[in-house]
């Protein structure tokens, strides 16, 4: 099963600051059939207008990974990390017990993110913030862990939770395929681009919730750049 959710159907709210579109419920906005996919519980396509942001403000038994598409993002929290991630690159910060933290766009052009957050394993544990460059050219034609709490992914930034958050580039024409396990469940976004999964057409910014697909074909349309994020039911 492969859901389009067009970019055009999508929650969301304009603070002007901040232009927010949320693929499942949040905040304000509330739609009992988007309360999350699986472990899956927020995605916000976030734009984030120059020298502004998010003010300190807490967390708790959460695995929010921040993805950069345009800009850049700085973190700081209450622990002393600070960071600044770009285009192209990945945050992970896992909430554990409790943290608090600040993100803003200190950059004189905008920022656009996507913000997801996966419900981790179990509750608890000492917080953690951490950052990585992936370069657009490891990713070309394949997919790479970006993020994960599953064997085998050496490089990726670690997760508390049976996850995965993985990044890919594809040219016009180009494929890549990706084996789902069963009963897991997968939603699929391209940054930038037209694709096809397994056959169905998803435009950029839009959602796919996939379930139940052994494995998934992504052919691009035109030049694309997508994050998939496989979780447990």
């Amino acid at each position: 099963m492969i859901e389009r959710r067009a970019f055009d159907t999508l929650g969301g709210a304009n603070h002007g600051w901040l232009d927010a579109k949320h693929h499942f419920s949040f905040a304000s906005y509330h739609d009992p059939a988007r309360m999350g996919w699986g472990a899956l519980r927020v995605w916000n396509d976030d734009t984030i207008a120059p020298r502004s942001g998010f003010p300190p403000h807490p967390h708790a038994d959460m695995e929010i990974i921040t993805y950069v598409r345009e800009g850049a993002i700085s973190h700081r929290d209450n622990l002393g990390n600070e960071g600044r991630t770009v285009a192209g690159d990945v945050q992970v910060m896992s909430a554990g017990s409790g943290i608090t933290h600040a993100e803003y766009n200190l950059e004189p052009d905008t920022t656009c993110i996507f913000q997801i957050w996966i419900i981790p394993d179990r509750p608890g544990g000492a917080p953690s913030w951490g950052a990585r460059p992936f370069p657009a050219g490891e990713r070309a034609g394949r997919f790479v862990a970006l993020a994960s709490g599953l064997p085998g992914d050496p490089e990726a930034l670690p997760l508390r939770a049976q996850a995965r958050v993985l990044g890919a580039t594809l040219r016009a024409g180009e494929q890549a395929d990706y084996p789902l396990g069963a009963g897991r469940y997968a939603y699929l976004v391209p940054a930038k681009g037209a694709l096809e999964v397994n056959g169905v057409r998803i435009d950029a910014r839009d959602g796919a919730a996939i379930r139940d697909e052994p494995a998934l074909r992504v052919t691009a349309l035109e030049d694309a750049e997508l994050v998939l994020v496989d979780v447990p039911a």
